[in-house]
């Protein structure tokens, strides 16, 4: 797991558009280069299935983390998703959001499971323990800080980039927050030939 995280965090630190190998078009998100394999996810999923990526072999997944009771960052990540989804038509079936929690203390399955489905009931939550939440965390080089409030509640700062993995594993691209519903479109387009 080591390895991954400095690789990340530097492909992250100098994402630069490129060329999707066989195209003439760049994606809008920036591209990890070189191509490496995924980190493994070994979580529950919130459709009550074991939630590894290998399951997602020939579709591109969109890998997030966030949490149930995100006021702002997380609702529109996960609108935009849901938008992109909506404007691929047939082309969605081969698209997977998966979105992992970072709060695994308020966010089990059925909880997932709901909050999703309020932006696009094929998405599909992972969960877990504290442990295995935090190990997929530093797999992909994700940081979450845990505010308290003076009632006792908290919220939770996270990183917000979405992970684009390809058809056969490899993590391709990170989208940073903030982008549109179509250049998600765009780049899935691109992932999604051939």
């Amino acid at each position: 797991m080591r390895r991954f995280v400095a690789p990340l965090l530097l492909g992250i630190a100098g994402l630069a558009n490129a060329a999707a190998p066989g195209s003439s078009e760049s994606l809008k998100a920036g591209v990890l280069t070189p191509v490496m394999a995924a980190p493994a996810l070994k979580l529950a999923g919130s459709d009550g299935k074991p939630l590894d990526l290998q399951r997602f072999r020939g579709k591109v997944v969109l890998l997030a983390f966030g949490f149930s009771n995100c006021g702002e960052v997380c609702p529109i990540t996960l609108a935009t998703l849901a938008g992109a989804r909506k404007k691929l038509g047939a082309d969605a079936a081969s698209v997977q959001v998966v979105y992992v929690t970072v709060d695994p203390e308020r966010d089990d399955a059925a909880q997932m499971r709901k909050f999703l489905g309020n932006f696009d009931p094929t998405f599909i939550g992972g969960v877990g323990t504290r442990a295995e939440i935090d190990a997929a965390q530093k797999s992909f080089g994700i940081s979450s800080t845990k505010k308290v409030n003076a009632d006792g509640s908290y919220t939770i700062g996270h990183s917000s980039s979405i992970y684009m993995i390809d058809r056969a594993g490899g993590l391709r691209a990170v989208m940073p927050y903030g982008h549109p519903a179509d250049d998600f479109v765009h780049d899935l387009k691109i992932l999604l030939r051939p």
